[in-house]
């Protein structure tokens, strides 16, 4: 198939944002100033080769404070956020902890509890058992928080009294408007964020997908199985025209048949994957065919975020 070109159309913004930077960076130099090992409660990122680099230096990743077998060492919260109850367990146990909780997951927590103090009961747009959602619901008593996943759910819920919503970072866009449309009928009153609490980087990324989609014949996403906003960019180039999309984990075989017949194909990646992986593909497809790459550019990011004071 030398003979033949396909064409990769490559999206950006992609990768690795800013969040998810100050998260290993935390962690990186949690290890470069207290040394090995430090734990890290849940994976620090949803990516499996960030996770086994960061382990290669001496990290050791745990599901709960209790696996911990020393206790002496620091522990460091991912950047998916974690129930109050976590860092009360820690401070309990004598734990010294470092917070790598992405600050826009942060804004949505103080949102939530902003709106429990004044009385409101909390309606969060989310996915059940994504640890950002068992952490924004950690925020408050449970019977003050409900979760919504779907339009139904949006149509079922029943709460006397003022309501308010908050929704996870990594939502589809256009889905979660369609939620947050309905339940705006239902509680003509409801109290939204002042701005939006989809993160830039997930708006973004969707947005860079949504314009080349339709010219694609196959559209590959590179992230993880357990990362939200991976699977919801898959799910966003199906609906902007490209029904062959699909998540590449490097972890099952690459379609490289399916891909050799395309002519043209689009590409990008998760949040928490590494660019490094996208070179990793794209040289995958060189071995077998001859490859030409146009990068489309929606927007520039600059955002960064500082490192606790202690770092």
């Amino acid at each position: 198939m030398k003979n033949k070109e396909i064409k990769i159309l490559l999206a950006a913004p992609r990768g690795f944002c800013a969040g998810v930077v100050r998260a290993i960076d935390i962690v990186e130099k949690a290890l470069d100033k207290y040394g090995a090992p430090v734990y890290v409660r849940h994976e620090i990122v949803h990516n499996k080769h960030v996770v086994d680099d960061l382990k290669k230096k001496g990290a050791i990743f745990v599901e709960e404070l209790s696996e911990i077998d020393d206790k002496s060492r620091p522990v460091v919260f991912s950047a998916h956020g974690v129930p109050k109850a976590v860092p009360a367990e820690a401070e309990n146990k004598k734990i010294f902890y470092v917070d790598a909780t992405c600050p826009l997951v942060t804004k949505v927590h103080r949102e939530a509890e902003r709106h429990h103090k004044n009385g409101y009961t909390i309606i969060l747009i989310g996915h059940k058992d994504h640890p950002e959602v068992i952490g924004t619901m950690g925020q408050l008593p449970k019977e003050k928080i409900k979760l919504v996943e779907t339009i139904n759910d949006a149509n079922n819920i029943k709460i006397v009294g003022p309501v308010a919503y908050v929704t996870q970072t990594t939502l589809s866009v256009d889905d979660t408007k369609d939620i947050i449309g309905e339940l705006k009928k239902r509680y003509p009153n409801i109290k939204g964020p002042v701005k939006e609490d989809i993160c830039y980087a997930t708006t973004n990324r969707q947005d860079s997908v949504k314009q080349i989609a339709a010219e694609c014949e196959m559209f590959f996403v590179i992230g993880s199985n357990n990362s939200s906003n991976s699977k919801r960019l898959v799910e966003v180039a199906r609906k902007a025209g490209c029904k062959n999309s699909q998540l590449i984990t490097f972890e099952k075989d690459f379609p490289i048949k399916e891909i050799v017949k395309c002519n043209k194909i689009g590409l990008t990646s998760g949040a928490s994957a590494p660019e490094k992986l996208v070179q990793d593909f794209i040289t995958e497809i060189k071995k077998h065919t001859n490859v030409s790459i146009q990068e489309l550019s929606r927007t520039k990011e600059n955002v960064t975020f500082k490192l606790p004071k202690m770092l």
